[in-house]
């Protein structure tokens, strides 16, 4: 086995591997594997080429790799117990979309924390498609150390994605702060995703610092977003700071006021250990990589935990701070924030919002997280049906990543074996189909997005329904059914219309969801002109009048194809539908009837006439 690789400094800024490439061969048994790639211009393949080789050979002194994102020697400790809780501020951003939080956390490598030679600019959007769209669809951590005064701060920055449909991302990460920033484009002003967030941190009774960003736009009306924010939310505006995240004007101004204005933590490390998941990934090399916020007690290497939640028993294997990336420190206290390694190898095992404790020392778990809801539903199916086994490890080990997202094994007799996939909204379904793509290369079929139905039995019990084909047929719906209920969340009621000032207004309607996760989004953009933003909460049920529309092709029904409409849609979306399918479906040799219907009662039809040859 040779590893040939020269190690030199570049431009006398940081230790690297200069290379053109390099040639792993094991023995005559194997063909040689080579690989090369720039590493000034990408870093990460280089490194992750090395790792799997490192990982799959057990070639551990042939080749060193740098932790190039940190700031830190490599060989340098980082003695956590000397920060005491009274000198750790766990905090976190929180705005609407597109109003510069990731850039922002970028900013914030004044402290020294990252490197100025990364090779992408959003360093806590890690995600492919995080960059590609310009949103933050994971939260992150990063540990950052800060001098200020003469004493050394430890301050844990958790980031928080800001469109609606991650409102649960945003949750479980406020869960492990004390404070936060409240963001506001200069430009824009308050948007709806920013009341929402205010909302979420200021029902977990957090400390709420405004922060105006992008006073360099031309646009910029620094006075009336002040105002705005003042008599929305009533916070104390009179020092407010004013910044340009991306030129990095006064963003010094903002860890001084983090440090000034947000408590540390109230916990004690002399107490029994408690320990908060709030994050987890999965690792192909180590498992699960839990993020953990220690309330009270200490945590150390070669500790045996226990988790609250499943009684099940775990050796702490590795454990550091995110400095972004992961940096050993062999210990956390209460009061700090970092990962954990404990040979957890099932993507089930890591419940978010579990409480872990020392072994034979249990403690009163933690409150957790409300559990996320599942607002939209959808079929996902593979294109090859012997991809099957594949696609079921790839969902599980993406599902572990994204804790809001359920998933149910389902058969469909056009499409054959399935799950039925419950998302926070359409953005959440079309970024986990891109996911899956992307990181695991499946190729997949997403049918039709639905909401979930209650179904009232004249026993007075209940069901959802996620799925067309477990609505009830019309004998049933006759016999046993009272009452069809729609969540309630463009038929809507008005319940507030009120002005921030003289260009903005909040308006609130009570609307069916199936609503929402059709067209409104572009609907509402285009009416607007693209000023208008929109956020939604679930408000439970009311009864509808809702009937399920099937399509058929020469009488015979398409379950994939299937919907739940109310009774005033049925007609013009089966038009609609019926259309579209004569427009995709290749003429064949004989003529093609196309139907959409409900009941037995025929709504739509289109004919596609025999092709002559």
């Amino acid at each position: 086995m040779t590893i040939r690789a020269i190690k030199l400094f570049i431009d006398g800024t940081f230790p690297a591997f200069k290379y053109d490439k390099i040639t792993l061969q094991k023995n005559l048994n194997f063909s040689a594997r080579t690989f090369s790639c720039n590493f000034l211009v990408n870093q990460s393949c280089f490194s992750k080429h090395c790792y799997n080789f490192r990982s799959r050979e057990r070639c551990y002194k042939g080749l060193h790799i740098k932790r190039w994102q940190s700031t830190l020697n490599n060989d340098q400790d980082i003695d956590l117990t000397k920060i005491p809780a009274e000198h750790i501020r766990n905090f976190s951003i929180i705005a609407h979309v597109d109003h510069g939080k990731s850039t922002l956390a970028d900013s914030l490598q004044l402290t020294g924390t990252i490197n100025k030679h990364h090779s992408h600019n959003q360093v806590l959007d890690k995600l492919t498609v995080e960059r590609e769209r310009g949103i933050t669809i994971k939260a992150q951590t990063c540990s950052m150390f800060y001098k200020y005064n003469d004493k050394q701060y430890l301050l844990n920055l958790i980031d928080t994605p800001g469109h609606v449909d991650f409102n649960y991302e945003v949750s479980r990460s406020l869960a492990a702060c004390q404070g936060t920033i409240l963001l506001v484009d200069a430009a824009q002003g308050l948007q709806a995703q920013t009341v929402a967030n205010f909302w979420l941190a200021y029902n977990q009774e957090l400390s709420i610092i405004p922060v105006v960003n992008k006073i360099d736009l031309p646009a910029a009306d620094t006075e009336r977003v002040t105002k705005q924010i003042q008599s929305t939310f009533e916070l104390d505006t009179a020092n407010i700071a004013l910044i340009s995240a991306k030129t990095g004007l006064n963003v010094e101004k903002i860890l001084p006021n983090v440090i000034e204005k947000i408590p540390h933590p109230t916990g004690d490390v002399n107490e029994p250990l408690k320990a908060l998941l709030f994050d987890s990934w999965y690792d192909t090399y180590v498992g699960v990589v839990c993020l953990m916020a220690i309330v009270n007690g200490k945590l150390q290497k070669g500790d045996k935990i226990v988790s609250a939640y499943s009684g099940q028993k775990y050796e702490i294997a590795d454990i550091g701070i995110m400095h972004p990336e992961q940096v050993p420190t062999g210990y956390l206290h209460a009061g700090q924030v970092g990962y954990v390694i404990c040979n957890m190898k099932v993507a089930t095992e890591a419940h978010i919002g579990d409480t872990f404790y020392h072994f034979k020392s249990p403690v009163d778990p933690l409150p957790g997280f409300e559990p996320a809801k599942p607002m939209v539903f959808a079929g996902i199916f593979p294109i090859d049906t012997n991809e099957f086994t594949k696609l079921d490890e790839s969902i599980a080990k993406l599902t572990l990543n994204d804790a809001s997202v359920s998933v149910q094994k389902e058969t469909s007799i056009a499409l054959g074996q399935g799950w039925r996939i419950g998302f926070l909204g359409t953005l959440h379904m079309d970024v986990f189909q891109q996911r899956l793509e992307e990181e695991y290369d499946a190729n997949v079929i997403i049918t039709q997005p639905t909401v979930p139905y209650k179904i009232i039995y004249r026993d007075g019990t209940s069901k959802l329904i996620r799925n067309p084909s477990e609505f009830p047929e019309p004998n049933e719906m006759s016999h046993k059914i009272v009452e069809l209920h729609e969540p309630m969340s463009r038929r809507g009621e008005q319940s507030e219309y009120n002005y921030l000032d003289e260009t903005r207004v909040i308006m609130r309607y009570s609307m069916p969801l199936a609503e929402i996760v059709t067209d409104f989004h572009d609907a509402l953009k285009s009416r607007s002109s693209g000023y208008a933003s929109f956020d939604y909460e679930d408000m439970g049920y009311q009864q509808s009048d809702i009937v399920k529309m099937n399509v058929l092709i020469n009488k015979k029904p398409v379950d994939a194809l299937s919907a739940i409409l109310h009774r005033s849609q049925v007609s013009s979306v089966g038009k609609e539908w019926t259309k579209k399918l004569s427009e995709v479906i290749p003429k064949q040799l004989y003529e093609v009837v196309i139907q959409t219907a409900v009941g037995g009662k025929v709504v739509a039809r289109e004919t596609l006439v025999t092709q002559v040859i």
